[in-house]
């Protein structure tokens, strides 16, 4: 996997997890899920970029 995507997953897997701790502390369920969402888009892209790393050795 390339060090950029890399950032960018932990970059998305990040700004999830202040979606979602905005969400709670504004009582804002939709940002709230919109964070939530975020981290698991994160989550399976990295997972797939594990699998075409695997694919490669």
């Amino acid at each position: 996997m390339a060090l950029g995507d890399k950032i960018q997953n932990a970059a998305q897997d990040v700004a999830g997890k202040a979606k979602e701790a905005v969400g709670k502390a504004t009582d804002n369920p939709d940002l709230e899920a919109e964070g939530h969402s975020d981290q698991a888009k994160s989550s399976v892209k990295q997972a797939g970029e594990d699998v075409k790393d695997a694919f490669k050795s």
